[in-house]
């Protein structure tokens, strides 16, 4: 797997060493529950249970180390319960993380039920914990040194104290003339909170990397001729947004991407085609897949399509994490300090 970036071709496993990477947000335990039949109310269904490190903003950090970044850092609270282990298994990675330890709130939870006969869909059930209790005060000020990109999960923009930690950051990273991409992470969350409030938050941000549904509810909450009774395209949805922020590119799952800037289509990125396992985590793949490339050199649309093929290896796989087969041995590891 590789991107061309000007006339080398930057792949997973390379390390690319033109700037850091930041990513600031959640880092979860991830209960998957994969199961063939669908769920019984009021009784037993059978289905492969593991427990595995999560979290839109960790596993986007972890996909960008395996996609060759070098020097990776990953911002975000945690819980008491599970710390230790979250450490080490961003370490293994190749994510320098910093976390802070939150003596009152456990680590975030989140369930992820995976029906096997539905290509491999996914519904969370999601106990957000510490994740939201990140404080602007959890953030050293010299923590953009040596960064050139800085990435915002949006969950952090759904409680207040993790908001204010968020726009802080982001106020930094645009003061240093430090590039910065937001992923809204969550329709649901997204439509609790409110379009207005979140869109006031990402002021600035240059890159926005929605999914198709976070894309159409942006537009809606946006827009005041819009009628949200209405279908919303993805590919309008997409443009739309790109007036309000520089790049948009939205990820369409099994459809693969748009690049849209000023209004307009700049590419297609057809999916790379794969046969779905977990779908858990293929958005994160592909955004930090897509971040690592255009760090490389590479252009929009090359990196799009980088994070396309990055999405096609998460599905093939139980978990939302890269691959690193120094982790197997960390297995089974959350209740051991």
């Amino acid at each position: 797997m590789g991107v061309r970036a000007g006339d080398q071709v930057v792949s997973a496993g390379d390390r690319v060493r033109r700037g850091g990477l930041l990513v600031l947000g959640d880092v979860v335990t991830d209960v998957v529950a994969r199961h063939a039949r669908p769920l019984a109310p009021g009784t037993d269904t059978a289905a492969a249970i593991r427990l595995l490190p999560g979290g839109a903003g960790a596993n986007v950090a972890c996909w960008a180390a395996y996609w060759g970044v070098e020097d990776v850092r990953f911002a975000g609270r945690v819980g008491a319960d599970a710390a230790q282990w979250h450490a080490r298994r961003l370490d293994a990675a190749g994510v320098r993380a910093q976390l802070t330890v939150d003596d009152e709130a456990p680590t975030g939870t989140v369930v992820c039920l995976v029906d096997g006969a539905e290509g491999a869909q996914r519904t969370f059930l999601t106990d957000s914990g510490a994740v939201l209790r990140l404080h602007p005060d959890d953030l050293s000020p010299r923590i953009l040194d040596g960064i050139a990109h800085l990435h915002v999960s949006g969950y952090l923009f759904f409680a207040e104290s993790s908001r204010a930690a968020a726009i802080a950051t982001i106020r930094r990273a645009r003061a240093r003339g430090v590039g910065v991409s937001v992923d809204p992470a969550s329709a649901g969350f997204l439509a609790r909170t409110g379009v207005d409030r979140f869109l006031e938050a990402v002021r600035g941000v240059q890159v926005l990397v929605p999914s198709e549904d976070e894309a159409a509810l942006l537009l809606m909450g946006a827009s005041a001729s819009f009628d949200p009774t209405e279908t919303v395209d993805p590919t309008e949805a997409a443009c739309r947004l790109s007036l309000m922020f520089p790049l948009v590119v939205a990820k369409l799952g099994a459809r693969g991407a748009l690049v849209c800037r000023a209004g307009e289509v700049v590419a297609r990125v057809p999916a790379v085609a794969a046969e779905p396992v977990d779908t858990t985590g293929a958005g994160d793949a592909f955004t930090g897949a897509f971040l690592a490339a255009r760090l490389a050199g590479a252009t929009d649309v090359a990196a799009a399509v980088e994070g396309c093929r990055a999405g096609a290896a998460a599905v093939g796989i139980v978990g939302a994490r890269p691959p690193v087969g120094a982790l197997s041995a960390l297995d089974g590891e959350l209740w051991r300090s």
